[in-house]
C-alpha cells in the first residue's frame, strides 16, 4: 500500500512540473516577444519582463550599487552598477542603474545630462540577505537595491518603488556596460519532471523484483 502511496506521489509531482514547464515557456515566450517589439512608455504598474521607454535627463547625483569584477582594457577591475537620478517629462525622478562601471570612474559621470532616451526594464527592491555587505550611504555605495534608501541618500523625498535598469549597446569607451537582454526565469521544470517520472520508474522495478523474490519463495 505504501508502496502505491509513493508511486502515486512521484507521478503527480512529475505531472505537475511538465504543467510549470508549460507555464514557465509561455512566460519565456512572452519575454522574447517583448524583447523583439518597441519597447513601451513606462506604464502605471510595470512589470520584470517588459521593455520599456523613458525619456527624461539625468541630475548631477551618482551613487554605486553592488560590486563585480569584470575585465577591462586594463585587466581585472572591481566596479559595479553606476546609479543615477532620471527626470523624466512626465512624472516622478526615476532610479535607474545605467550599467556596469569600474570603481574609480563615477567622477566622469557626476554631472548634468542633456535630454537622454532610455530603454530598460524594471527591477523590483531587493531585500538583503544574510552575507550582505551593509550599505555605505556616506560614500554612496549600496550592496541592496532598495529606490528608496538609495533616493533619500541621492537627496530625494520619494522615489517609484523600483529601478529602471537601462539596455543598450556598450557606448564609446565600454562604460557604463548596460544589461544586454531583458531577464529571463530559470526553466529546469522538465529535468525536475524527468527526476520525478525517473524515480517513479526505478519504484516500480524494484518494487517488481521484490514481488518476484517473495513469488519464487
Amino acid at each position: 500500500m505504501s508502496a502505491a502511496v509513493m508511486l502515486a506521489l512521484l507521478v503527480a509531482l512529475g505531472v505537475w512540473q511538465m504543467r510549470r514547464l508549460a507555464w514557465k515557456e509561455g512566460i519565456l515566450a512572452a519575454i522574447a516577444s517583448a524583447e523583439a517589439a518597441a519597447p513601451v512608455p513606462l506604464p502605471a504598474a510595470p512589470t520584470p519582463f517588459e521593455k520599456i521607454v523613458v525619456h527624461g535627463r539625468y541630475l548631477p547625483v551618482i551613487a554605486l550599487y553592488g560590486a563585480e569584477v569584470r575585465e577591462t582594457v586594463h585587466g581585472p577591475a572591481m566596479g559595479g552598477q553606476l546609479l543615477q537620478v532620471l527626470v523624466p517629462e512626465a512624472g516622478p525622478p526615476i532610479l535607474v542603474a545605467r550599467g556596469w562601471v569600474p570603481d574609480g570612474a563615477l567622477a566622469a559621470f557626476a554631472e548634468a545630462a542633456p535630454k537622454v532616451v532610455v530603454t530598460g526594464f524594471i527591477r523590483s527592491p531587493v531585500r538583503p540577505g544574510w552575507f550582505t555587505p551593509r550599505d555605505d550611504p556616506g560614500r554612496l555605495r549600496f550592496y541592496t537595491l532598495d529606490p528608496a534608501r538609495i533616493g533619500a541618500a541621492l537627496g530625494l523625498k520619494s522615489v517609484p518603488p523600483f529601478t529602471l535598469m537601462a539596455m543598450g549597446p556598450l557606448p564609446q569607451g565600454g562604460v557604463p556596460a548596460p544589461a544586454e537582454s531583458l531577464p529571463r526565469p530559470p526553466n529546469n521544470h522538465l529535468s525536475y519532471a524527468l527526476t520525478w517520472f525517473g524515480l517513479a520508474i526505478v519504484l516500480v522495478v524494484i518494487y517488481g523484483l521484490w514481488l518476484r523474490r517473495n513469488w519464487r519463495r
